[in-house]
């Protein structure tokens, strides 16, 4: 067997020379071989030190927040200062809110538009559209009191109490047609409209057939002065008898003093609904409308709350009291009137009123 002394290497001692072809102990080369040098930092960026980023950063955030500010100030200036009026604004204008109740001028001898019955309560379309309107400015129908006008008062806003006794009234309800005259006219302020119907004729039942206007020449025709029924009868040649009162024209036609009254068909309807054989309608075929407006005299802020009372129930699918109103006066007076047409069963078109909608209101659907 080999000498094991020979098969280990011999050691060495620092600075002794190993034997040629020898390999270096482990010990000795990590002895001599020394650490890596610790990596260099890098040099800065000598375009934008560390600082200014902080300070760029900051600056921009600012910036954002000094932006975002303007903007919603901005916002709240256009929301509470500028643009159109809020319906607060309005009702201070108006001055609903001083009022302890709503006097309004309507008819009170049109059955199925307006009337005042023995017992002192009222009924008709004119009528309902009243309330709608009332509702909506916060009065109770305890808190709306109807007065009797005639034609001729309308422009001037006055009614008439059970006394007797003259009385103004903040609006006019009373079967009042939207002409430019009228409107021209100083302190007529017309809402929207809020009904269509023409003008028709009724007679005698008895009475030879009429079917347009030149079939009255040289007749005798009542209708309501100051009305828009007035021309048309003149221009066909009629004799034109005029009445304050539509039931004085309905009495004359009872006595045989006129032939025939000529006025709008949504009025004539109801006198023949409530003596269908008595009377017999007649439709002329015009081809001109009759649209009813509310009367708001010098009052543009109230004006404008009948246009968004009138603009909600025309656009919003929940509220019906439009419908309502026509199904339960001029619908039901259809069948005993026959073919001659009373009115449009549909609500007139509204343009939106310019109001403002605060975020948190439902003002306009």
């Amino acid at each position: 067997m080999d000498d094991l002394s020979r098969r280990v290497w011999p050691g060495r001692r620092r600075g002794q020379a190993l034997p040629e072809g020898a390999p270096e102990p482990m010990a000795s080369r990590e002895e001599i071989s020394p650490p890596p040098p610790p990596p260099e930092p890098e040099p800065p960026d000598t375009d934008e030190p560390p600082r200014s980023r902080v300070n760029m950063a900051a600056f921009r955030l600012a910036a954002l927040g000094l932006a975002l500010v303007l903007t919603i100030t901005l916002t709240l200036v256009r929301l509470f200062v500028g643009g159109p009026p809020s319906v607060e604004d309005l009702r201070r204008q108006a001055g609903v809110d001083n009022w302890p109740e709503l006097a309004i001028g309507v008819k009170d001898d049109q059955p199925g538009v307006a009337l005042r019955k023995p017992d002192g309560t009222w009924s008709g379309f004119d009528i309902d559209i009243a309330y709608m309107i009332a509702e909506d400015l916060g009065f109770r129908r305890g808190e709306v009191k109807f007065y009797a006008m005639e034609s001729e008062d309308r422009v001037r806003m006055q009614a008439t109490d059970m006394r007797g006794a003259r009385v103004p009234v903040k609006l006019v309800i009373a079967s009042y047609s939207i002409t430019p005259d009228r409107e021209a006219e100083t302190g007529v302020t017309f809402s929207a409209a809020y009904l269509y119907t023409e003008q028709s004729v009724l007679t005698r039942k008895d009475y030879d057939e009429v079917s347009a206007l030149e079939d009255l020449k040289g007749r005798r025709v009542c209708t309501l002065s100051a009305s828009t029924s007035q021309a048309a009868p003149e221009d066909a040649g009629a004799i034109v008898v005029r009445k304050n009162r539509m039931k004085g024209c309905i009495d004359d036609l009872r006595a045989e003093k006129v032939d025939a009254v000529s006025t709008d068909a949504a009025i004539l309807a109801g006198f023949k609904a409530q003596s269908p054989d008595e009377f017999e309608h007649w439709d002329l075929g015009l081809a001109s409308t009759e649209a009813w407006g509310v009367n708001a005299g010098e009052n543009q802020a109230l004006k404008t709350l009948v246009d968004l009372t009138l603009y909600r129930s025309l656009k919003d699918p929940a509220d019906d009291r439009w419908e309502l109103a026509y199904e339960n006066n001029l619908q039901r007076e259809q069948p005993l009137n026959g073919t001659t047409p009373i009115a449009q069963a549909q609500q007139p078109d509204v343009t939106k009123p310019e109001v403002k909608e605060q975020p948190w209101e439902s003002v306009i659907p």
